[in-house]
């Protein structure tokens, strides 16, 4: 990894540090916009349970509360500059037993099989150290017929080109891309089992 890779993983990958912080502060502002619109796309109702991986300063895991209203949020992040910043922003919400922060690998999620209603993701999965184990959890935690959303500024180093493919080689169905002049996100449904039929 070059020093300016480097640079950039410690305030916006795996924030850390100075830099760290500096870079929460610029992604607070940067992602708050297409964290709206994929949350948007995501159609939450009231009894769903839903999960921000990779919330960052927890611009979305705010909007989630405030304009979604789910029965409950989750999140995770590998970040403990970020899980610092998000609770302090959510403080209330936390306090309230609406939110739960954690910090943790997307390869190795701490809920059980089937949790989630729907599970989000911003400008986090083009730096994930293994995105088909990550896809796999995902996979694991969402329940039958839930959905996913993979959102991504134009910012964000990563392309639209294979992300449909990707979730479908991951198992799940229905895959669509949404793009607008700043964002694109890939939506997905995790299916529901097919009883074998007797031969």
């Amino acid at each position: 990894m070059s020093a300016f890779e480097s640079v950039l993983m410690r305030s916006f990958g795996r924030p850390s540090g100075i830099l760290g912080w500096l870079g929460g502060k610029l992604m607070a502002s940067m992602n708050k916009p297409c964290a709206a619109w994929v949350i948007g796309l995501l159609d939450i109702r009231a009894p769903d349970r839903v999960l921000e991986i990779g919330f960052g300063p927890g611009v979305g895991i705010q909007l989630l509360v405030e304009t979604a209203m789910p029965a409950h949020v989750d999140g995770i992040d590998a970040s403990q500059e970020m899980l610092k910043q998000a609770a302090a922003r959510n403080a209330a919400a936390i306090g309230d037993g609406k939110v739960n922060l954690r910090l943790g690998p997307v390869e190795s999620l701490p809920f059980d099989n089937d949790t989630f209603d729907k599970i989000l993701t911003i400008n986090s999965m083009q730096i994930w150290p293994d995105p088909e184990a990550a896809l796999a959890e995902i996979r694991r935690v969402l329940k039958a017929g839930g959905t996913i959303a993979l959102g991504f500024t134009i910012y964000s180093g990563q392309k639209p080109g294979g992300l449909v493919e990707r979730l479908a080689a991951a198992g799940f169905s229905e895959e669509r891309l949404v793009e607008t002049d700043k964002a694109f996100c890939v939506l997905a449904v995790k299916p529901h089992q097919t009883l074998m039929r007797p031969c």
